[in-house]
């Protein structure tokens, strides 16, 4: 299926008027809608602004949702939990549901692994993990809903999920929002009392992508979950990664040195792979040259090899 999100370059972020049906609830990460209202917003580090000046609708028969929260991690990384109007619908974590709106008379959407336990969807809402692409066309209008705006979410679609009752060891490869299905995975898993062994690897250019870093150290750290996780950053020489002191390169380059260093056998570990299909294929490659046979590797390409979309970047 064609992929989700793809990291933008150098190119700046496209706004217009954010567009919501009540004011949003206030935050740690959350934006206001009322502050502005009508302008435009610019992030540093971004240049080349570029206004979306498409009229997104307030409302529309084929809504059936609503963006309840909203929480920024980076200037082009955010969660976004979105409600269904009825009971929700059921969904194995590592799947994915299809976000939308209306804007120009056209339904512009995009699907997104959900990053949150299925067994919270009736009270939270699905938790999308989203980069904006600076392309006029979905994100730049998500970019612009505030909380209580009104969407269409359908689905879910994909097999990219758990084998029951597998106790083996899970190493999860991901780079930049490629770890969405894999925070499903596990807060499902947790919930439900089951935990499983799990080493989280993920990759981003830069510390500040590392999206839900904290909770994911909070659970190695507390020992809430039976995990392992390994951050790497792929451009340390940038000033943006000062001060970082953790694995660098690109998840291909230390998946072979994390499975040595944490002893993951290829007879005991099972491997989920999600995000660039090119990291994808040289993970494969990597681990199958260490013993790994191929239906011990899981993966989900976040867009057809070949076909990146517009505005993708190696990260």
């Amino acid at each position: 299926w064609v992929g989700r999100m793809a990291r933008p370059g150098a190119a700046g972020r496209l706004f217009g008027p954010r567009v919501g049906a009540r004011a949003p609830r206030l935050g740690l990460h959350s934006r206001t809608a009322d502050a502005n209202a009508g302008r435009q917003e610019v992030r540093p580090g971004m240049s080349n602004h570029i206004e979306d000046t498409r009229v997104i609708a307030e409302d529309a028969p084929q809504y059936n949702a609503t963006l309840v929260r909203r929480e920024d991690h980076s200037a082009e990384l955010a969660s976004f939990w979105v409600k269904l109007d009825g009971d929700p619908v059921p969904f194995e974590a590592g799947q994915y549901m299809t976000a939308g709106v209306f804007a120009d008379g056209k339904l512009w959407q995009r699907p997104y692994s959900v990053a949150s336990a299925p067994r919270v969807a009736g009270t939270e809402g699905y938790e999308l993990y989203v980069r904006l692409v600076p392309v006029i066309r979905f994100t730049t209008l998500l970019w612009r809903l505030a909380e209580g705006a009104r969407m269409r979410l359908i689905g879910p679609k994909g097999r990219f999920m758990l084998e029951p009752d597998d106790r083996r060891t899970h190493l999860y490869v991901s780079t930049g929002t490629g770890i969405a299905p894999f925070l499903g995975m596990i807060r499902e898993t947790q919930l439900a009392g089951k935990p499983r062994k799990t080493v989280v690897l993920h990759g981003a250019s830069f510390a500040e992508e590392l999206g839900y870093r904290d909770m994911l150290e909070a659970m190695e750290r507390d020992a809430t979950y039976p995990l392992r996780y390994v951050p790497t950053v792929s451009r340390p020489r940038d000033p943006r990664n000062a001060g970082w002191a953790g694995r660098t390169g690109r998840a291909e380059a230390v998946v072979a040195d994390v499975c040595s260093d944490l002893h993951l056998s290829a007879d005991r570990t099972v491997v989920y792979i999600c995000g660039n299909p090119e990291m994808i294929l040289n993970v494969e490659g990597i681990l199958m040259g260490r013993g790994f046979p191929e239906f011990h590797v899981k993966k989900e390409l976040y867009w057809p090899k070949g076909k990146a979309p517009v505005a993708a970047a190696a990260g």
